[in-house]
């Protein structure tokens, strides 16, 4: 069985000090970039850390996260 990998969508400074722990990082800065981010994303994501304005990119446009993608966590 093969693991997933674990990705994190957001600024620079919020997530580009994750990459040293093997998190495959996709800088974004602005809402557009987030959400080209998201749609990106590799199928063998498991997990996507985002910082709490790529949250709120993704809600305001309605690509929240559905059950058949990754499993999501909000930076605090």
């Amino acid at each position: 069985m093969t693991m997933g990998t674990v990705a994190a969508i957001g600024a620079r400074t919020s997530v580009g000090g994750l990459a040293l722990a093997g998190v495959d990082v996709r800088i974004a800065e602005d809402p557009d970039a987030v959400r080209q981010a998201w749609r990106d994303l590799p199928g063998t994501v498991e997990l996507v850390i985002l910082t709490v304005p790529a949250a709120q990119a993704l809600e305001a446009t309605a690509t929240v996260p559905d059950p058949s993608r990754p499993l999501t966590v909000v930076m605090p």
